[in-house]
């Protein structure tokens, strides 16, 4: 018999590096931070345990018969597609080619950096944390959120934010606007 778990307590979602005090890993973990506008390092560990867990299907996958293998592929590439981290005809290959900065790039705080919502990565993270940005106006509290390639075009400020008026002074010009 499988235990589950109490529904109450929430389980580890990502795995600590066996060697806590490597000089290489810890600067570019560092850089990462940087350049994402991440909280903690627990939010890089946790994309590296996600991507490891991808990579870990796809090996799996590998070792099935071809029909198998197949349709497990699809499976495994259309949720990477879902994400928007790889296209619809990707191979295994791709899934193992994956790194860290694919997952990141698909994070809503750098979502919305990108399409030019905030002044920064780390201004994306106060709006959201803050509640002024939306997923087809359902406000979304959460940096780390993985938005996916249907929602990324519904992304923008919640409508009950003060931001969602273009002539506010806070608010960021976007090339659209001018």
């Amino acid at each position: 018999m499988i235990e589950t778990g109490d529904p109450k307590k929430h389980r580890k979602k990502y795995k600590t590096p066996r060697h806590p005090f490597q000089k290489d890993r810890i600067h570019s973990e560092l850089i990462l931070i940087g350049k994402y506008g991440l909280r903690n390092k627990r939010e890089i560990w946790r994309a590296s345990t996600m991507l490891s867990n991808f990579r870990d299907q796809a090996r799996r996958c590998l070792a099935l018969p071809d029909e198998e293998q197949e349709k497990s592929r699809k499976l495994l590439v259309g949720r990477l597609h879902h994400l928007g981290i790889l296209n619809l005809e990707a191979s295994l290959d791709d899934v193992l080619k994956l790194n860290i900065e694919d997952l990141l790039g698909r994070r809503l705080q750098t979502i919305v950096n990108k399409l030019g919502l905030s002044k920064s990565i780390y201004h994306a993270r106060q709006l959201i944390t803050h509640g002024h940005i939306a997923i087809d106006n359902r406000r979304v509290t959460s940096p780390g959120y993985l938005v996916t390639r249907e929602e990324e075009s519904l992304v923008s400020f919640a409508p009950s934010s003060p931001l969602s008026d273009p002539n506010h002074p806070e608010r960021v010009k976007t090339k659209v606007e001018g």
